[in-house]
């Protein structure tokens, strides 16, 4: 990112990192965020990522629409939160590898003054993150490295004290990211904590993958336990679960191509809406 007027590192894409030795990039370990890369489309991946995702793809050919369905509707919910509640200030917690349609671009497009900052565990994600993305210098767009599993350290980072204002609302978003922390991680309770300096008003975007059966989420629990993070798909009420204490919007929690649809858009067949293995929610601190 360029907000600060240096000129970033540009990370080579994909294979070409393979090749670049100095990177210290595992390249032998499939690693989630690079596989959700791959099934959006994307070329920041490699081959033991494209391995293992396709394994998945072989089970569940949807994996792919799963992937845009939970991108398509962190878009609509950053836009809900910009454009009807008004939120300026947005702290995207396991950002993942940059994609179309990222947090600040929406947030920006609806209300350019907004601050959007990216945190994540992953240093190379973050290159990638630093690399790959600006914005309108009307705003503000700073990264971190922090993990979800240490709210307090995440609620503290430099660049989250440098750029974000907690006396104002704030959209913390959970994209994609929760079905990486296991039970015995007590996931709801890190939520809480996170949300717990929040001000009135504030606001929780989350997505979280589900399952059509139960032969395949043991399959993919197992395809992602011989990666760098392991994967935890939960029910309905699970996920609800992780939302007490704060109060969703209507629709709820619900499939994600169910939540606020643009108009115009098919409804979902009773097919595609058992194949659409991802929940997504906005819910809000009052």
């Amino acid at each position: 990112m360029t907000q600060q007027g240096s000129e970033p590192w540009r990370l080579p894409r994909g294979d070409e990192v393979e090749t670049h030795e100095s990177q210290r990039v595992d390249t032998t370990t499939a690693h989630p965020a690079r596989m959700y890369d791959y099934y959006l489309g994307g070329k920041n991946n490699f081959a033991v990522d494209r391995a293992a995702a396709d394994l998945i793809l072989d089970a569940a050919p949807e994996a792919r629409t799963v992937a845009r369905a939970g991108r398509d509707f962190l878009a609509r919910a950053v836009r809900f939160t910009a454009g009807r509640l008004g939120i300026r200030q947005y702290l995207d917690v396991g950002t993942g590898i940059p994609a179309d349609g990222n947090v600040h671009e929406v947030a920006q497009a609806v209300i350019p003054e907004s601050r959007v900052v990216y945190l994540d565990n992953d240093p190379i994600v973050l290159a990638h993150a630093r690399a790959l993305v600006s914005g309108d210098p009307r705003g503000r767009i700073a990264t971190g490295q922090a993990d979800l599993r240490e709210p307090e350290a995440v609620l503290t980072a430099p660049a989250v004290r440098e750029s974000l204002d907690f006396t104002q609302p704030v959209a913390v978003v959970l994209g994609m990211v929760l079905h990486f922390i296991r039970d015995s991680e007590d996931p709801a309770g890190l939520v809480a904590r996170l949300c717990a300096p929040l001000a009135p008003g504030s606001a929780l975007i989350v997505s979280h993958i589900t399952y059509r059966s139960d032969a395949l989420k043991k399959f993919a629990e197992e395809v992602y336990d011989r990666a760098s993070a392991p994967v935890v798909p939960r029910t309905h009420e699970e996920v609800a679960a992780l939302l007490a204490g704060l109060a969703p919007v209507d629709p709820g929690l619900v499939r994600a191509t169910l939540w606020r649809p643009e108009p115009g858009t098919p409804a979902p067949t009773p097919e595609e809406l058992v194949n659409t293995t991802v929940f997504g929610a906005v819910a809000l601190k009052h």
